[in-house]
């Protein structure tokens, strides 16, 4: 592994890793503690539409990507506040559209000839250092949001009730916060795919939440799991050669069913 990191796809994959774990802890725990998996898969399908947008009109596919999915997170977010009786319904309709519109664009653009894998479950040796650049700079927008927002999220999560009589802008709020998430499955697509994103948003913020005693350091060491869960599952993928993605994904999976197993096993304290 060590040797690998002489060439510069593997420092590339290295960087990726580490900045999807960090973000996989801060908007995760968000997720989780807002109890928001569903939705954010929604938002997670849905950016396959803003793929094929790109493949069919020849733009940069991360930008054009992210656009696409702020544009559904937006709908999202206005559909979970105005209707939230139907807003499961909506959002898997939307989870389906975003993915159909993907698949259709691509099969009718010109030439069409890139694997249609590398995006369902990532393709982290081939990210370029122009994108690891563009990661860097949503790493740094959303540690400068979560810092200047951290009572209102923080407040949101447990009781949007007592965040309205605080003054919170409760609507505003949800839509920064689904915003965030967009931008960061985009991100997090790169590393192991459309299918597989949910794992790395959702097992770091659980195994870190069963210690964590405020959402700060849930934040922090659900950001150290997901750096651990990259780079063991690079580990993985560099000495069986498999797939990178579903390596990385594979090693959180034990890990949380470790957990599980010790949770179970733990005596318990009675009170």
């Amino acid at each position: 592994m060590f040797e690998a990191l002489a060439h510069e796809f593997m420092q590339n994959a290295l960087l990726a890793g580490i900045l999807a774990g960090i973000v996989c802890g801060m908007i995760g725990s968000l997720v989780v503690v807002n109890r928001q998996v569903f939705l954010a898969g929604g938002i997670a399908h849905s950016a396959y539409g803003g793929i094929g947008l790109a493949f069919f009109f020849g733009l940069p596919v991360m930008p054009c990507a992210m656009g696409f999915t702020l544009f559904a997170s937006a709908i999202m977010a206005g559909v979970t506040l105005k209707n939230p009786q139907r807003s499961d319904t909506i959002i898997g309709v939307l989870w389906a559209a975003g993915m159909a519109l993907g698949i259709i664009l691509l099969d009718i653009t010109p030439g069409y000839n890139v694997d249609l894998m590398s995006y369902l479950f990532g393709s982290i040796l081939t990210v370029p250092r122009s994108e690891i650049w563009i990661m860097v700079g949503l790493v740094i927008a959303i540690i400068i949001a979560i810092t200047l927002f951290y009572r209102e999220f923080l407040i949101l999560a447990f009781d949007p009730e007592f965040a309205r009589t605080q003054g919170v802008h409760v609507g505003l709020m949800h839509f920064v916060q689904l915003a965030m998430v967009a931008l960061s499955v985009v991100m997090i697509i790169q590393v192991v795919g459309l299918i597989l994103v949910i794992a790395l948003l959702t097992i770091p913020p659980y195994i870190a939440g069963r210690t964590s005693r405020s959402l700060f350091s849930m934040m922090i060491q659900a950001s150290l799991w997901g750096i651990v869960f990259c780079t063991a599952g690079m580990a993985l993928s560099y000495t069986y050669n498999i797939t990178t993605g579903a390596a990385i994904i594979a090693v959180a999976t034990v890990t949380f069913f470790l957990v599980l197993a010790f949770d179970a096993l733990k005596p318990k304290t009675r009170g």
